[in-house]
């Protein structure tokens, strides 16, 4: 069987996978439609192996940590779906109070990225805290497939008031000096640029590849923006020049970075949408932008 590289994969199927991801294809559909890029020895099954996530050899922090005090935790979210159950990080032996930040992750759950992703911004100095949306459902279920089925079962509006609990219970904490950020992808992009219109408190708002809000909310947006798209994301680009343009008609202060030539997902290394360039200077960029409006 011949070992696939990324190169050897057409956007085609990235689009496919997009779609599929986004509950557009069912799975036996993206199969069908798969099986027309299974040629010159790669099979289906090669495919759908290859571009599916890798959660056991890509975790850039482990759970276990040294550096790190992780611990789950709960909180409420009483417009919301109740008890909330979270990964909350910070660095180890950090004394003082610390900056907040949520974490939110994509239309699949807490899954291992994610958790992931959290440690990661506790590393840079942050105390993270990243909500599982589908706590009220019995959690993350072992897998993106089910987390999906999962988490098209919520209602998006009552999982944005579980993260926006979520900064209600990061901003609470004594050891939270109150100035807290959000940081979101895909799903989790859509309910960052929502918090940043919610919250007149939010201090940064990092939305990865995100859904814009309603234009008419976006006179309320009081935090900075740090707007992160990929180029060949045409799904989601669709709705920034609007965004763009209310933005500017309200005067509210953003950056946008638009990297060319990556897929919708680049920052999740588990799978091979995954640019590491471009995902290494858009975290850095986040990381950047979270000490200069949080610290």
């Amino acid at each position: 069987m011949k070992k696939l590289r990324k190169e050897d994969i057409k956007q085609e199927v990235f689009d496919l996978y997009d779609a599929y991801a986004h509950n557009q294809l069912g799975r036996r559909e993206f199969m069908d439609k798969l099986s027309t890029y299974a040629v010159g020895g790669i099979t289906v099954m090669s495919l759908m192996s290859f571009i599916m996530p890798d959660y056991k050899t890509k975790l850039q922090v482990t759970q276990n940590d040294p550096r790190l005090e992780t611990r789950y935790i709960t909180y409420d979210s009483p417009k919301g779906g109740g008890t909330i159950r979270g990964l909350l990080a910070k660095p180890a032996g950090a004394t003082g109070k610390l900056p907040g930040i949520v974490v939110v992750h994509e239309n699949r759950g807490l899954n291992p990225h994610i958790e992931d992703v959290c440690r990661r911004a506790a590393l840079a100095g942050f105390m993270a805290l990243a909500p599982d949306a589908l706590t009220p459902l019995g959690g993350y279920p072992g897998n993106d497939d089910d987390g999906r089925a999962m988490q098209s079962k919520r209602d998006r509006n009552e999982m944005l008031e579980d993260f926006t609990a979520a900064y209600d219970y990061l901003n609470g904490l004594p050891d939270c000096t109150g100035k807290v950020g959000v940081v979101g992808f895909c799903f989790g992009g859509w309910i960052s640029n929502m918090m940043a219109a919610r919250i007149p408190g939010l201090d940064a708002a990092v939305p990865f590849y995100g859904g814009q809000p309603p234009e008419e909310l976006v006179p309320d947006i009081q935090a900075p923006l740090l707007l992160q798209y990929a180029g060949l994301d045409e799904r989601v680009n669709a709705g920034w020049p609007a965004y763009e343009a209310a933005l500017k008609k309200a005067g509210k202060a953003y950056t946008v970075y638009i990297y060319p030539e990556v897929n919708h997902g680049f920052h999740n290394d588990t799978t091979p949408r995954y640019d590491e360039a471009a995902a290494k200077l858009a975290w850095q960029r986040t990381v950047d932008f979270f000490n200069e409006h949080l610290l």
